[in-house]
């Protein structure tokens, strides 16, 4: 399993538009992919439980990937987040 933590920069945190773009990003992996934000779980495959966490800016997030392809998906997803929020 691979995972790591990321503070989120956006003025608005993860709001519709990015959490979109996240899940299609996560579903290009088949790793499972779960995010953990004030002490809540969501898959980030599925864009209302991405939504249901509430994260705002300056939330810190952990992210873990466990499955085949794991490495590449948290790379993906890491790439993502620090250039999307």
């Amino acid at each position: 399993m691979h995972s790591f933590n990321y503070v989120i920069t956006d003025p608005v945190g993860i709001h519709a538009r990015p959490a979109g773009l996240l899940v299609q990003e996560a579903k290009k992996f088949t790793s499972a992919i779960t995010l953990e934000a004030k002490g809540k779980k969501a898959d980030v495959k599925r864009i209302f439980a991405l939504m249901s966490l509430g994260i705002k800016q300056n939330d810190t997030i952990v992210v873990k990937v466990e499955g085949t392809d794991e490495a590449q998906a948290a790379t993906a997803l890491q790439n993502f987040l620090i250039n999307n929020l």
